[in-house]
């Protein structure tokens, strides 16, 4: 193994609008989301918006980090009926380093500020860096899946269509001006 260095991660900004830890909400991959960079990094967007979706890599702060080997196998989203894989073979939360990264749609640029669709951090997650998707190098048209991801998004859609309320804001309605930078 390599030898161990400490790594300083900075937050370039926050999730300032969009889902919270506790409440019960529409499912994320509807989810709008705000995220708020620091100034510094404002200009640092230019041009991004001429993008449709975006890669957030975020830190998943509310979610236990363990810096030791801890459980390795799990059943996903803890459910019995979903077979038991390894940690690396989920989107588990509870990782080695809780360092997150979700495609999302994006909706609208103002400033330092980005308002996307499809986020599944939590207002106050630190933001550490964003990069366009790219069409040719990010999409893997063959990429295949075990046969319980099928079940579990199975599961998903009919507890979903169960629980449907509530409306999807808008993608092109713009941030209110009490939220605006």
């Amino acid at each position: 193994m390599t030898e161990d260095r400490e790594l300083l991660v900075r937050p370039i900004g926050r999730v300032v609008c969009g889902r919270t830890w506790s409440a019960v909400e529409q499912p994320w991959e509807q989810q709008v989301t705000e995220i708020e960079l620091d100034q510094t990094w404002a200009e640092a967007l230019d041009g991004l918006d001429s993008f449709s979706h975006v890669w957030v890599i975020w830190w998943p702060d509310r979610a236990p980090a363990g810096d030791t080997p801890g459980v390795l196998r799990v059943h996903p989203e803890g459910r019995e009926e979903i077979p038991e894989v390894g940690l690396f073979a989920t989107r588990s939360p509870r990782r080695p380093n809780p360092i997150a990264i979700t495609a999302v749609r994006l909706l609208q640029r103002q400033g330092s500020r980005l308002r996307v669709r499809g986020l599944d951090a939590c207002v106050g997650s630190p933001i550490l860096d964003l990069k366009p998707y790219l069409r040719r190098g990010d999409l893997i048209p063959e990429a295949t899946s075990p046969p319980w991801l099928d079940h579990l998004w199975q599961l998903h859609d009919q507890e979903r269509s169960q629980e449907r309320a509530g409306s999807v804001p808008a993608e092109n309605e713009p941030m209110e001006a009490s939220q605006q930078p």
